[in-house]
């Protein structure tokens, strides 16, 4: 159909058959006071937090020593004034959804983002562990701010740290809206649920996947194309609510396009896991884990490797 035609198009047959597919209870439109948070806005208090973070690095704006406690202070008081109000509207559109009463919105708003701002301090000295990481495991790094400015990691794990907090504090919609920015321009998928250490590192990162319960302990390294998942349900199982992502303990290392899967799966402490390996059951501390001849072989210190099912290599 041309443009030329649009006047003699039947505008009001396209109208009734849109306003059908409002009301089949989709929740695909907001409608009837169903007021969403303003995901500019929220966004907007994301790069504010990023820039208290890294002040004069992200937002481009020189800082001076002496001016900034008051540039700070003004960036903290304004990610209050404007967030507030978008959690405040998270938790009231999630009471409506799950049809609760007397819920202190207002109350549980407040409390949620003065947690949030209360843990940036903690929040960049483990940032600060990480990018140090980062620049001890990479030697094309050159310093400290090349990182911060140009590695996709940074601003996912740093998304995911804030994202945190407020999925902490039972926040609905925010935490995912700030993860999955991240995820839209870094590759990098990470659940804000997920518990992550310090000195943590995602080298290169592209179609990296971290899921809602997953655990990663200390000094843990990953490469591009890793999945820390789930395992697929059994039909009619819910696994909602329960652990089904994979627990990484300290000095892990994950390279590129390994799968690991499951919420009884540990990996333990200074295990090595290679390239393409999949994972549903754990592995010893110290192990090391790669493909050979087609299958998995598991070299464990001082002890012979070994294939999945226990037969000498």
């Amino acid at each position: 159909m041309s443009r030329h035609n649009w006047k003699s198009f039947k505008l009001p047959a396209l109208v009734r058959q849109l306003m059908k597919t409002y009301d089949d209870g989709q929740a695909m439109n907001t409608v009837d006071g169903q007021d969403l948070p303003n995901r500019v806005k929220v966004l907007d208090c994301l790069d504010r937090l990023f820039a208290v973070l890294y002040p004069g690095l992200i937002d481009g704006q020189p800082v001076t020593r002496s001016g900034l406690s008051y540039h700070i202070g003004d960036l903290l008081n304004r990610i209050y004034i404007d967030l507030t109000p978008e959690v405040e509207r998270a938790f009231r559109f999630d009471c409506r959804r799950r049809n609760c009463r007397d819920c202190q919105v207002e109350r549980q708003a407040v409390d949620a983002v003065i947690y949030l701002l209360a843990s940036l301090p903690a929040i960049r000295e483990i940032l600060k562990e990480d990018i140090q990481a980062a620049f001890e495991r990479d030697p094309a790094a050159r310093s400290h701010d090349e990182i911060i400015l140009s590695y996709p990691c940074v601003e996912a794990i740093a998304t995911a740290r804030l994202a945190h907090a407020l999925y902490l504090r039972q926040v609905p919609l925010i935490p995912r809206i700030w993860t999955e920015r991240a995820h839209s321009r870094t590759g990098i998928d990470i659940h804000p649920g997920a518990s992550i250490g310090p000195r943590f590192f995602i080298d290169h990162g592209t179609g990296v996947v971290i899921g809602e319960t997953s655990i990663i302990g200390r000094n843990v390294c990953l490469y591009q194309g890793v999945t820390l998942g789930a395992l697929a349900p059994a039909k009619g199982q819910s696994l909602a609510g329960k652990k089904r992502h994979p627990t990484i303990e300290d000095d892990v290392i994950i390279y590129a396009g390994a799968t690991i899967l499951g919420g009884e799966t540990v990996i333990g402490k200074g295990a090595v896991i290679g390239g393409n390996v999949w994972l549903t059951h754990s592995v010893e501390a110290g192990t090391k884990v790669m493909i050979a001849k087609n299958d998995l072989v598991f070299l464990r210190p001082g002890k012979q490797p070994i294939t999945p099912n226990g037969n000498r290599v």
